[in-house]
Formats: structure tokens, C-alpha cells, sequence
């Protein structure tokens, strides 16, 4: 194996143990073994195993950046801007069911405290397009005077458990249901 897919291979062993089985479900050596390495090798690639946590949650960021952001344009109307965002997430992790049951670990986990405390209270970059479009939204009164996290949790609280809920096979969500939720979510910040 190559070097950069020794790494890629240890990633896609990580993801997969990690969405199953969490992260103290999924301890370096089984991770070595899923991805075919010795265990000794993951750590020429990643220091530890929160080293590896954090990179794989980055790669997915990334991936999921890159899909939101196609078409996106921020001189749209917030309401445009929202609804592309939020219709462009669902869509994502109904593609990738294993990022979206990561990346709810990640969040829910310290390490996804951590990192949102950086991007909402502005510790990280400022470039989070959700910050920034809620930020504006606020500036000029399209959105309910609310703090921050709480108008994240009433435009994205919903799309985590009907995401998770389709992906147990509750229902589907199709185009036109999550172009209702994705309405729906927009009722509950908009002025």
C-alpha cells in the first residue's frame, strides 16, 4: 500500500468502527486491524487516537463544506441563503449516513464542545458560512432576536433526528419533505 492510502485506509477503518461502535468502541488496534496495517503504523500517521478523531472529523467538514457550498452565494436573501444550507445538508448526510452518524458522535462528544465553542463564540476563524449567515440575519432583523445557539438548535435540531430517524428506517426523506422541514426550520428563526 502507498503511503497516503495507508492513511486513507486507517481513516475509512476509523469511520466505519467509530459510527458503529463509538469512539471507546473502537480502539486503535482494531482500527489497525480493519484497516489492514499493523497497529504500529497508525501512529506514523497520526499521533493518537484524538489526533486521528479530530483529523477525520475535519475531512468530513471539508467534504461537507464543499457540497453546501456549491451554488451558494452569500448576496442572497438570508432566506435563500438558509434554505440552500439546509436543504444542501440533509441532502449530504442522506448520501453519507456513516459522516452524519460520526460527525452527531463528534458533536455530542467533548471534542464537539470544543469545537463549537471555537466557531460560535468566535474563538476559531470566523468564517463558518452558518455563523456568518446567522450573524447577518441578526443585523438585519430577518431573524428573531435570539442568541446564537439557540436559533442553531431550532434551523438544525430538527434535521438530526429526522436525519437519523430516515436513516433507521422510520420514513424517507425524500425533496419534498425535506424542502417542508427545511421550511418548517425556517418558520421557527425567522422574524
Amino acid at each position: 500500500m502507498v503511503k497516503c492510502e495507508k492513511r486513507d485506509e486507517i481513516l475509512r477503518a476509523a469511520l466505519v468502527l467509530i459510527a458503529e461502535h463509538g469512539f471507546h468502541g473502537a480502539p486503535m488496534a482494531l482500527i489497525a486491524e480493519r484497516a489492514g496495517v499493523g497497529a504500529g503504523t497508525i501512529y506514523r500517521y497520526f499521533e493518537n487516537k484524538d489526533v486521528l478523531i479530530i483529523e477525520l472529523f475535519r475531512e468530513i467538514e471539508g467534504k461537507i463544506k464543499e457540497c453546501i457550498l456549491k451554488g451558494y452565494s452569500s448576496e442572497s436573501p438570508i432566506r435563500e441563503r438558509f434554505l440552500h444550507l439546509n436543504k444542501k445538508l440533509y441532502r449530504y448526510f442522506i448520501d453519507f449516513p456513516l459522516h452524519f452518524r460520526y460527525v452527531e458522535q463528534y458533536h455530542n462528544s467533548p471534542y464537539g464542545v470544543a469545537c463549537r465553542r471555537d466557531k460560535i463564540l468566535g474563538e476559531a476563524d470566523n468564517q463558518d458560512v452558518f455563523l456568518k449567515l446567522f450573524e447577518d440575519g441578526l443585523t438585519q432583523r430577518v431573524l428573531k432576536d435570539l442568541p446564537l445557539l439557540i436559533l442553531f438548535s431550532l434551523a438544525f435540531g430538527p434535521m438530526v433526528f429526522a436525519v437519523r430517524d430516515h436513516i433507521f428506517g422510520f420514513f424517507e426523506l425524500n425533496d419534498t419533505l425535506i424542502e417542508q422541514v427545511a421550511e418548517a426550520c425556517w418558520d421557527g428563526i425567522k422574524r
